[in-house]
């Protein structure tokens, strides 16, 4: 089983994709062409989202766990 890319790096590719999405809507010649591109990039931008908000609740729970061992060993002192 393979092992989850780094978040910055799924970041970096995202935004790669972004990048194609958005040369790829120049170039679109019809207002269906242009409409999938907007939907294609409504999700990446909300996977770039989710990964931001991952890492920042990944963060709160580290913190909590920091005050958890605190109360810890305060009550234990």
């Amino acid at each position: 089983m393979d092992k989850h890319k780094p978040s910055d790096e799924m970041i970096k590719e995202l935004d790669n994709v972004l990048s194609k999405l958005n040369a790829m809507e120049i170039v679109a010649s019809d207002d269906h062409q242009k409409n999938s591109i907007k939907v294609m990039r409504t999700l990446v931008e909300g996977q770039i989202h989710s990964i931001n908000e991952f890492q920042h609740l990944k963060k709160a729970i580290d913190l909590l766990m920091l005050q958890l061992f605190d109360v810890q060993n305060k009550i234990n002192s």
